[in-house]
């Protein structure tokens, strides 16, 4: 490979790689050993619980591979840290590693939490996650760790993109039925798909539906509660609700609320909806004290550098 930063590798220099896979998207970073930032890779979904093992493995493995190129180095790196949603025990770990052992000589494959929570001082407290999809996990000072939330978009991720998407399509369903109170959610939904009427939604849930395509259907529903339209409202209230429920759950569990309870926020709808982030930590603060509030809006590279420490800690 000739140009640009291809031609300023060498056999001598060390990269790390850091990887975000979310329900919607997966992006990897690459560093050098000074943590400087040499090229980033973006691709689909690595969420196998979502989009089944083959799938999953191809977007994380495109990502890195991206990233590589534009970095000018090649594979396997020093390190990497892959942090991806749906990671959620020990099966899910063992099915997942041994496709992606070979991008660096040391892997480590966790949780997407995992990643957020690297933006805490000593990655104490609790990381909280909405995006597609929603969790919460925390650790202490002596290493013991919870969590809560983020079983999936069948059973319990509540707040999450998705779930605020289904709670929409919910009340328009209800409300072209006359069972529910009118909304605008209708109006904005039908013009978002670009369809002529309510019938339409079904097509687009049973036959071209899909988790990353429900949950974009949130920023309809932030834009209806702006505006004022209160089957919107009660939707985000009852998300805002249900996610400050979760962290404090997780402080509470792990004893970290007594001294005030750090938090890191990560998650496209957290980094993005302002309005919301600051719902969630007012509410959160009705809950328990707060400590420090990181917003962990690049957990990628927060994993490329956390993997270069963590070799530089064993050399």
């Amino acid at each position: 490979m000739t140009g640009g930063i291809a031609d300023m590798s060498s056999d001598s220099e060390v990269y790390f790689v850091g990887v975000d896979g979310g329900g919607s998207k997966t992006l990897a970073v690459v560093v050098d050993e000074q943590g400087r930032e040499r090229g980033r890779g973006l691709a689909g979904s690595g969420n196998q619980s979502v989009v089944g093992l083959d799938v999953a493995v191809a977007q994380l493995r495109a990502a890195v591979e991206q990233a590589v190129q534009e970095a000018g180095c090649t594979l396997p790196l020093r390190a990497a840290w892959l942090g991806v949603a749906g990671m959620d025990s020990a099966y899910d770990h063992d099915r997942l590693l041994p496709h992606l052992s070979s991008l660096a000589q040391t892997v480590l494959l966790t949780n997407d939490a995992e990643l957020v929570l690297g933006a805490l001082d000593k990655r104490v407290g609790v990381a909280l996650i909405a995006g597609t999809g929603a969790i919460a996990l925390g650790r202490n000072m002596q290493g013991a760790t919870a969590r809560a939330s983020g079983w999936g978009y069948l059973l319990d991720e509540v707040g999450s993109g998705y779930e605020l998407g289904r709670q929409a399509l919910v009340a328009v369903v209800r409300a072209a039925d006359g069972r529910g109170p009118q909304t605008i959610l209708l109006e904005l939904i039908l013009e978002h798909w670009q369809i002529r009427d309510v019938s339409g939604v079904l097509v687009e849930v049973y036959a071209k539906g899909g988790t990353a395509k429900i949950a974009r259907l949130s920023s309809l529903v932030f834009m209806a509660a702006r505006a004022g339209d209160i089957v919107a409202q009660r939707i985000v209230q009852c998300a805002v609700d249900e996610l400050a429920l979760v962290a404090a759950t997780v402080g509470h569990k792990l004893h970290l609320t007594e001294q005030g309870l750090p938090i890191a926020l990560g998650g496209s709808l957290l980094i993005h909806e302002v309005d919301y982030r600051e719902q969630v930590l007012q509410g959160l603060s009705h809950r328990c004290r707060l400590g420090q509030i990181a917003i962990a809006e690049q957990p990628a590279l927060i994993a490329a550098r956390a993997a270069m420490q963590f070799i530089s800690l064993r050399q």
